[in-house]
């Protein structure tokens, strides 16, 4: 038992070569896979991430980038300056409603008269005796009056004591209608001589200027024979007439203001204003005729002298207008490319106006608030999906 428990232990076995060996290869295995992966992971990963790139960039590239331009007004024709004649605001010519001599004149050409002024007297004596004639008639026709009146009483009284027969009685009431009647007539006729005797007086029939004076004292008056006697004008305020050519007749509306022009008085220009157009067009001339009103409190332009008038720009009358190279001329058509609020082009027809050269009149198809493609390709189709670039042309 001593010896068993003195006895020292035996050593362990040293491992052998073989198996050292073993160990080391696996371990460089290993090493080996791990390097192969992550070489494989290295070489894959930049070629998807190049992919996923051109990927990227082939869809933004699918999506095209454009510039936008939006629709302007028309050029003004109307600014043209368009001949006009000048005439007073009233002109009236002045006749006789009595026939007699002219006794005296008392306004003559250039004269400033007010409204109810005398401008002559007329010397009427036939027209006199016929006023003091029917005067007479008129009183004989009362005397009348008055005294079938109280015979008409007197048988009315008779017949109540049988004393006059009741056909009496209705001559007698209608003899008194007679006589009212004739009364009547006779100061009718009165009335009418007095207001034709008051014509002996030529007034003013509104305030202006005596432009023509064609009689003289001692002329034979004849009324009715349709030669004037006077002319007079208003001329604080003169009407303006211009015939506006069809072209820009859409541009004229009352109200718009212009310019007037005497070539006479170099540099000056006096305002004006559109207050009516005949509302339709002159079938000889194709035009529009217009009346503009110009004040001329202050006498500087001559009734009846000739004009240029400029009329101001009514924008808002002007047709629109794109640049030439934003047209689609497709087999549908003259169209446009129109851009939503989503991105997506929508493609509309177009009614050309007048070519301007860079800009070319839009009568229908789109209006002031669309965005319109400028330089569209020729592949762009209705729903594609656009960029739109900035004022610097950045996307």
């Amino acid at each position: 038992m001593n010896e068993t428990l003195t006895r020292p232990a035996e050593p362990l076995p040293k491992p052998s070569s073989a198996s050292g060996a073993n160990a080391r290869l696996r371990r460089v295995a290993v090493v080996a896979a791990l390097l192969v992966i992550v070489g494989t992971v290295a070489g894959l990963v930049p070629r998807w991430q190049r992919r996923a790139a051109l990927r990227a960039e082939t869809r933004e590239l699918a999506i095209q980038t454009v510039s936008l331009v939006s629709l302007a007004r028309g050029q003004a024709v109307a600014g043209l300056a368009l001949p006009a004649e000048v005439k007073p605001f009233l002109e009236s010519p002045i006749y006789a409603r009595a026939s007699g001599y002219l006794r005296r004149w008392l306004a003559d050409i250039g004269a400033q008269v007010k409204e109810g002024e005398l401008l002559a007297e007329i010397d009427t004596p036939e027209l006199d005796q016929e006023l003091a004639q029917s005067r007479a008639q008129l009183a004989r026709a009362q005397a009348a009056l008055a005294l079938a009146r109280t015979t008409a009483a007197r048988w009315t009284e008779l017949l109540k004591t049988a004393s006059v027969s009741e056909q009496e009685t209705a001559e007698k009431q209608a003899d008194l209608e007679l006589q009212s009647a004739g009364v009547q007539a006779a100061q009718a006729n009165v009335r009418r001589l007095e207001q034709s005797q008051s014509f002996q007086s030529v007034k003013a029939p509104f305030a202006g200027t005596i432009t023509a004076r064609n009689t003289d004292v001692g002329e034979l008056i004849a009324a009715g024979n349709g030669k004037e006697l006077f002319r007079l004008a208003q001329t604080r305020t003169l009407r303006v007439y211009v015939a506006v050519p069809q072209s820009a007749a859409a541009g004229v509306a009352p109200g718009q203001k212009a310019e007037l022009s005497i070539p006479e008085l170099h540099g000056r220009v006096f305002p004006a204003k559109v207050v009516r157009t005949s509302g339709a067009m002159t079938a000889g001339s194709r035009t529009l005729l217009t009346e503009l009103e110009v004040d001329n409190s202050r006498g500087e332009i001559l009734a009846g002298s000739f004009a240029q008038v400029r009329l101001a720009e009514n924008k808002s009358a002007l047709p629109l207008t794109l640049p030439a190279n934003t047209l689609l001329f497709r087999s549908e058509g003259t169209q446009v490319g129109v851009v939503g609020v989503d991105g997506k082009v929508e493609l509309r027809g177009v009614t050309l106006g007048r070519d301007f050269g860079p800009t070319i009149e839009i009568l229908d198809g789109v209006g002031p608030n669309d965005r319109v493609i400028l330089n569209p390709a020729d592949s762009l189709v209705n729903g594609a999906v656009v960029r739109v670039a900035d004022a610097k042309g950045r996307r």
